[in-house]
């Protein structure tokens, strides 16, 4: 590295160590050289669309300063210049919050040009520069942020992602990288204000209108006092984040009442066959937003079967069996597992009910495994017809569900 290059650590590194928490990864920027000086030194070019290069020893991403100039509609549409007379400041200048516009040199000394470190003690989220409204993606980071650090958005910056919702920016944004920011933000700690800090600026009915449509539909105080469906819907996924349940279980729980926004008004607020309806809209937001099939497959049983399994121990032998079966619980055990949870999730995620037990889950659980011990072979190996053989698996476990029933009421 040239004598008068000089190298600054930027970015999430430099926040969250002010911040007291866990630095996972390190971002340089690297001020007065040029992508041939650090080939030469031994860094590997990785940057396709600007120069970025990994540290021969650590890999971690070396960024020579830049600046970026729009050039066209949404995240993509940037013109990059990077040679060694863009300063330091320059370079923070085009990046997204004051939060993340903090840099710190190898001697510990911190520059902080738009005032971050204020931002950090406030608990504010404030965009460095007007060019924020260039890249659409910024919203959902400006969302991911709230959800993580659960600071508020400026006045200021709120005005400007409502401007960008209202000019047509967010519709640029494509499928995958929607995706990516709610995957992110339903795994961050408090993944309601992900939701509503995009229904704040008005991106949330263009990016996730199923969710949106949720909100000021009401359903029945007797089950749920917070009555607003929306509402509901932040408290389940808020509880699936408490319990630390894994990203295809928050997804569920997010995705599993989409019918009830979508309910005709003559039934309201008893939404009759709503998990049909959210069945339809989870496949539609699925299929828009590329999801994975585990996220996918997991929320439409949630969607489908959650009202069954929030009554189980009044369905009979018979039904259970269908819902096992329904739900491949035979052989995805742990998938049904994580079913019970989304629903333990929906069941928690109600106003005064937020430390309930969900007996339901334990209640299924040990009626399964006692279905699953029914011996299929020795039953299969007694008739000659396949046909057979299946109705008397079936009404083998029938059986070994009434006597467990039976056992436990006698308790």
């Amino acid at each position: 590295m040239k004598s008068e290059s000089k190298i600054y650590c930027v970015g999430g590194a430099v926040r969250d160590k002010l911040l007291g928490l866990p630095v996972q990864d390190h971002d340089w920027v690297v001020v007065g050289s040029t992508p041939e000086e650090m080939v030469a030194l031994g860094f590997q070019p990785v940057g396709k669309d600007f120069p970025v290069f990994l540290h021969p020893q650590s890999h971690e991403e070396y960024a020579l300063a830049r600046t970026e100039r729009k050039t066209a509609r949404g995240y993509k549409g940037f013109a990059v210049y990077a040679a060694p007379d863009v300063t330091l400041e320059q370079d923070l200048l085009r990046r997204d919050f004051t939060i993340n516009a903090i840099a710190q040199d190898v001697d510990g000394n911190l520059v902080d040009p738009h005032n971050g470190i204020a931002d950090l003690r406030a608990g504010i989220l404030r965009h460095v520069s007007a060019a924020f409204s260039e890249d659409p993606v910024r919203i959902l980071r400006a969302a991911r942020f709230a959800a993580r650090f659960g600071f508020i958005i400026a006045p200021e910056t709120l005005a400007l992602m409502r401007g960008m919702v209202a000019n047509g920016e967010v519709d640029a944004l494509v499928a995958e990288r929607v995706w990516q920011e709610l995957a992110r933000g339903l795994m961050e700690k408090k993944p309601s204000r992900f939701f509503e800090t995009l229904r704040s600026c008005g991106a949330l009915a263009k990016i996730l209108p199923e969710v949106d449509a949720l909100f000021g539909v009401p359903q029945p105080e007797k089950y749920h006092p917070e009555v607003d469906c929306g509402i509901h819907t932040m408290l389940v996924v808020d509880d699936a984040a408490q319990h630390g349940y894994p990203m295809e279980v928050r997804f569920a729980a997010l995705a599993h009442d989409f019918g009830k926004g979508d309910t005709p008004k003559d039934i309201l607020p008893r939404h009759i066959g709503h998990e049909l309806r959210s069945v339809e809209l989870v496949k539609k937001l699925s299929l828009r937003l590329r999801a994975p099939s585990e996220c996918r497959d997991l929320a439409l049983l949630a969607a489908r079967y959650h009202s069954d399994i929030h009554r189980a121990v009044e369905l009979r032998a018979e039904t259970i069996i269908k819902l096992f079966q329904s739900t491949d619980a035979w052989r995805r055990p742990e998938r049904f597992n994580h079913l019970l949870h989304a629903c333990a999730s929906d069941a928690r995620g109600r106003t005064g009910h937020e430390n309930d037990d969900y007996p339901q889950a334990d209640y299924l659980l040990e009626l399964l495994a006692a279905a699953r011990a029914v011996d299929a072979g020795e039953i299969a190996r007694q008739f000659a017809d396949n046909n057979a053989i299946a109705a008397a698996i079936q009404q083998a476990r029938i059986m070994a569900i009434k006597v467990l029933v039976r056992a436990r009421n006698k308790e």
